[in-house]
């Protein structure tokens, strides 16, 4: 369900906000005048959507890699190369 309340909410009733992003994980949308004006989220859930969104374009990168290129590796040669790389560090 969404959680929207007016901007001043965010001064007024600050704790109750806080509560309600850190403790019951749920996403406050903030209005100003009517309006949507942002979102209050706990940084839990805002690493995860970044980590998600992250993954997403990595992916997205790989499939345009992938129409542009010919190559392709096995899994073998994929396992070998990442064990490569951290063995040095």
């Amino acid at each position: 369900m969404s959680n929207i309340r007016p901007i001043s909410d965010l001064r007024n009733k600050f704790k109750e906000i806080s509560e309600q992003v850190n403790e019951q994980q749920e996403t406050v949308f903030l209005t100003k005048n009517g309006y949507g004006s942002m979102v209050v989220m706990s940084m839990e859930e805002y690493y995860r959507i970044n980590s998600e969104n992250e993954i997403v374009s990595k992916l997205r990168e790989a499939e345009i890699e992938a129409r542009e290129s010919d190559r392709r590796y096995s899994h073998e040669e994929v396992i070998s190369k990442l064990r490569g790389i951290i063995d040095k560090k």
